[in-house]
Order: C-alpha cells, then sequence, then structure tokens
C-alpha cells in the first residue's frame, strides 16, 4: 500500500507522463478508469444534496468550514488551531469537529495544543459531526454570538449562560469542504502554494478531491506555504483561483518553526539553535514532507537528507529499521551521530516506538501557523473579516 501511494503521488504531480517510469505510465489507464468512477459518484453526490434528497443540517452556532481540494500537505490542521486560538482570544468558545481518521495524529495534536492547558476550546471526533456537536451542546449548552443564547434544550438568560462559563458558542469544522451535510457560515479553503493542484485531474489519477469549480463556493482562500514559494507561483495560483470567484479574499500562510522537544522529555524545550551545523534526518509522514525539510534548511543544519513515508503513515518495526540503517550511514559518512527531525504529527501518530531510535537523538519541530502581508491582506485584516461575519469581538 505504501508502494502504491508513493506511485499515485508522483503521477498526480508529473510535469510530463512521458518522464514517468514504464511501470508508472502502465498504472495510467487503471487510475483514469477509477478517477472517472469517483467522478460519477461525488457528481451523483452532489446532486442528491442539491436536490434535497440528502439533507443539510443547520447547527445553532456559527460554523467555520476549514477544509481542502487535494490530499495533505494545505496547512489545514494548523489552521484550525490559529482559527480556534483566534476566536478563544476574542471570547468565543470553539467546538472543533474532526473526524480523526488515519490513526488520528491530526486530532491528538489539537487536544494537546489547545486542550491540555484546560483551554476555552473543545474537541470533538467523529464521523458524524453533527451527532457529535449536539451531544456537545446538551453537555455544555451553546452561545450564538449572533443573538440566541441557550444551555442543553432550555433557553437561559445571557446572564445564566455566561455563569456556566463551558457553552459553545461556534463551531469549526476540521475537513469540512467534502463534508456537505452541514450548513457553514464561512468556507475558508486551503491551497499548498508548494503544489497546489497537480495534474488537475480527481483522485486517485489526480490529487483533486473535487474539481477546481468548487472555488465557487468558498469565502476564504488561504495559500500555505507562501513563503517558500517564488512571487511569480504565488501569481499564479492568485490568478486560478480568481478564474473562478473572482472577488475572493486571498491569504497567504506559513509555518512557523518556535522550538524542538525530545521525545524522551516533550516538557522540555529545545531551542532551535541547538541544530546549527549538526548533522539532520528529516523523517516525514506528512503531506508535504518538502516544505518540512525546507523549513528545516533555514535553521542553519551542517546537511540535511530525508526519509519520506506517505502522509498518515503509521511508523512499524521495519519503518525503524529502515530510519536506524539511514543513520549509521550518516554517522559513517560524517563521524559524527545524526539528529533525527520528525514533525508533530509523526509523534503524536506513536510517540513510542519513535523512543526506539534509542541512541541517536529524536528531536520534534514545533511550529505555528503565521498569516503573512501580502497585497494588503494580513493578520488585521483576516480577523476583521471574522468580526464583520461572525460579531466576534
Amino acid at each position: 500500500m505504501e508502494k502504491l501511494r508513493r506511485v499515485a503521488n508522483e503521477i498526480a504531480y508529473a510535469q510530463s507522463y512521458a518522464k514517468l517510469s514504464a511501470v508508472h505510465r502502465s498504472l495510467i489507464p487503471l487510475l483514469s478508469f477509477a478517477s472517472s468512477i469517483y467522478s460519477v459518484v461525488l457528481s451523483f453526490r452532489y446532486y442528491l444534496y442539491h436536490l434535497g434528497l440528502f439533507s443539510k443540517q443547520r447547527l445553532p452556532v456559527p460554523v467555520i468550514s476549514i477544509g481542502n481540494l487535494t490530499w495533505g500537505g494545505n496547512g489545514k490542521t494548523p489552521m484550525v488551531e490559529y482559527m480556534a486560538r483566534c476566536l478563544a482570544d476574542s471570547g468565543v468558545r470553539p467546538l472543533i469537529l474532526t473526524r480523526g481518521y488515519a490513526g488520528g495524529d491530526e486530532a491528538k495534536m489539537l487536544e494537546r495544543h489547545l486542550l491540555g492547558q484546560g483551554g476555552p476550546t473543545k474537541l470533538g471526533v467523529g464521523a458524524n459531526r453533527a451527532a457529535t456537536a449536539y451531544s456537545f451542546f446538551k453537555k455544555h449548552g451553546y452561545t450564538d454570538p449572533r443573538g440566541k443564547t441557550c444551555s442543553g434544550i432550555t433557553c437561559l438568560s445571557q446572564d445564566a449562560v455566561t455563569s456556566l462559563g463551558e457553552e459553545i458558542s461556534a463551531v469549526i469544522l476540521d475537513d469540512g469542504m467534502q463534508h456537505w451535510s452541514l450548513y457553514r457560515d464561512l468556507e475558508i479553503v486551503m491551497v499548498n502554494g508548494l503544489r497546489p493542484w497537480g495534474n488537475l485531474k480527481l483522485l486517485p489519477l489526480g490529487p483533486l478531491r473535487e474539481p477546481l469549480v468548487a472555488l465557487r463556493r468558498v469565502d476564504v482562500a488561504v495559500v500555505h506555504h507562501a513563503d517558500l514559494v517564488l512571487e511569480r507561483n504565488l501569481k499564479d495560483i492568485e490568478l486560478m483561483i480568481r478564474e473562478f470567484k473572482e472577488s475572493v479574499p486571498i491569504f497567504y500562510t506559513r509555518m512557523a518553526p518556535t522550538h524542538f522537544f525530545d521525545v524522551r522529555n516533550i516538557k522540555l524545550k529545545v531551542p532551535l539553535k541547538d541544530v546549527y551545523n549538526a548533522i539532520i534526518l528529516c523523517v516525514s509522514a506528512i503531506g508535504s514532507s518538502d516544505a518540512f525539510v525546507l523549513g528545516m534548511q533555514k535553521t542553519g543544519a551542517c546537511y540535511i537528507d530525508q526519509l519520506d513515508f506517505s502522509d498518515h503513515h503509521i511508523f512499524q518495526v521495519k519503518d525503524i529499521e529502515m530510519i536506524m540503517n539511514r543513520l549509521r550511514e550518516l554517522e559513517y559518512k560524517f563521524g559524527v551521530k545524526p539528529i533525527v527531525v520528525l514533525t508533530e504529527k509523526d509523534y503524536d501518530r506513536d510517540p513510542e516506538i519513535l523512543k526506539h531510535l534509542h541512541p541517536f537523538r529524536v528531536l520534534i519541530l514545533c511550529s505555528q501557523l503565521q498569516i503573512v502581508s501580502h497585497q494588503g491582506f494580513n493578520e488585521e485584516s483576516f480577523k476583521l473579516l471574522l468580526k464583520k461575519l461572525f460579531g466576534v469581538q
């Protein structure tokens, strides 16, 4: 399965099929057929919703959907966290609804970041997002910042609910763009600036989960990894988005490294300067490993090697052996012990197995999403947009 995912990824982002190997090209007809089936199913599902045969539910609080059109590396989870912090800082108590699939690494990371310190954010995990939301409303109550205030089933006065202190006043729908069964008040699409659209084909021949015409539904577009993208490429992405929706505001984000932590002591912050002039092996199973490596290159490491797995891959014993072999090769080549660096998503997938990389030092890179100023759009204008649409103070 790992090899098949790699092949599909290479085909999806190939600049020319002529440059692919004969084995890869032989799979294109099969993938093309599967893509056609996917397109038919997607269109059928869309029309069932459009005709009202599949119902949509409206939650009693504002819903912000954060999603993407392509697989992996779009910054969706960091944006969910950023949005939760932004709302919480404004006095809005958000509930994040996530499916929690593929090992639950994203949900675990969000829980560790947002719930560990007892903050106002709550996290609901489950495929039925509406049912999950209502279970939280029943337990904690809810407040619609646009007016109506309720707790559980019974509506209370504003003063009564304020005294409860746990009422939910917004929902953040993680990976929500294709989750059509819930109405949303704000649709945000995340775009991977390094690899925006691939070959423009639907899954599994290409990386698209929906045709690009779906951009007409979005209220906000966010180009992620903008700091790693040439200006002319950013312009091409913007032109593509505006081809489908000319008036949509486009924001730009980056992942800003803050520190490391050691897998054997996650409470101890390790400064970025600790890897200066070091030999690094970047190991990752994320959607955009290139962005991870490019970010690490800015730390001043002497040499960086990388070992990539498919997105959400769960490390097995054989993977640990493969990593150990690469580390020994680097140690023999440079005469010093290399340092292993992974992302937080890789850590949260299975923290214990990474300890088997001893005696090599294993560090986890911690980063935060930042909105970068570009063409008049910045963090302040992003927050003003929230205030305008949701009454966030």
